[in-house]
């Protein structure tokens, strides 16, 4: 299977934020540098290693050396999920740019069915299927993606969903302040208004193998909805200009 647009070689930017997934960073990126390989894109890999304090570097810098096309990006301390994703896609080249967790609960299978959406789509946001976590983790996901739809006029099943395609030139005049869990509601509300296309596909969730999530910190959990609100009055302040 070969992967093209306009009857050219997708152009496209992988990339993982980490923090502390020595276990699966390497056997995730080996299945993106196989995908990749398997419908013959001009892509780049790029791994965020955010801080970790496990071996999680040292891995992605063997895996960097061994090919050419993986790259990798050092947070020295760890700044948080929403810095790590705006440094992956500062960093991206290519025409498009997909990115997902470096935890390695999604099938990346599941890309390239995507990218046939992209002559048509801005974004494709993707939701979970079947989402491998607690009731109370499933219910407050339902409660605030309810939430940040009302506020931003965003009809998404899923807003945190951490396998998400974009066209990269999107972010060329987009400022993002978000450092923690709201990146992704700033993208989307940002992309909306600037008139970006979206469209939204369900994929498969699998349960974490090793490590450790950190969304149901609490203090992470407060630090959102903080943000959340903010970032509502700063971007209907700047429509209002």
């Amino acid at each position: 299977m070969t992967s093209t647009i306009d009857s050219q070689p997708v152009s496209l930017s992988v990339f993982f934020p980490c923090w502390n997934e020595q276990a699966s960073i390497e056997p995730l990126t080996r299945k993106a540098v196989t995908v990749l390989e398997a419908i013959g894109a001009d892509y780049e890999v790029i791994i965020v290693d955010d801080g970790s304090t496990d071996q999680t570097g040292q891995i992605a810098d063997r895996l960097a050396a061994e090919n050419e096309r993986i790259r990798v990006i050092h947070h020295p301390t760890n700044r948080g999920y929403g810095a790590a994703l705006q440094s992956g896609f500062r960093a991206a080249s290519k025409d498009w740019v997909f990115y997902t967790d470096g935890d390695g609960q999604f099938d990346l299978n599941e890309l390239p069915p995507l990218l046939e959406l992209m002559d048509r789509y801005d974004i494709v946001s993707c939701y979970r299927l079947n989402r491998q976590e607690g009731w109370l983790r499933k219910f407050n996901a339902f409660c605030w993606t309810r939430l940040v739809g009302l506020l931003f006029n965003l009809p998404l099943k899923d807003i945190d969903c951490a396998f998400k395609l974009y066209k990269r030139s999107i972010f060329d005049d987009m400022e993002l302040l978000s450092t923690g869990a709201l990146i992704d509601t700033e993208i989307l509300a940002r992309a909306k208004r600037k008139g970006c296309r979206i469209t939204q596909v369900g994929v498969r969730h699998y349960p974490r193998i090793a490590g450790r999530a950190t969304g149901a910190n609490p203090k992470v959990v407060l630090r959102a909805f903080k943000e959340l609100f903010n970032l509502r009055r700063q971007i209907l302040h700047t429509e209002r200009k």
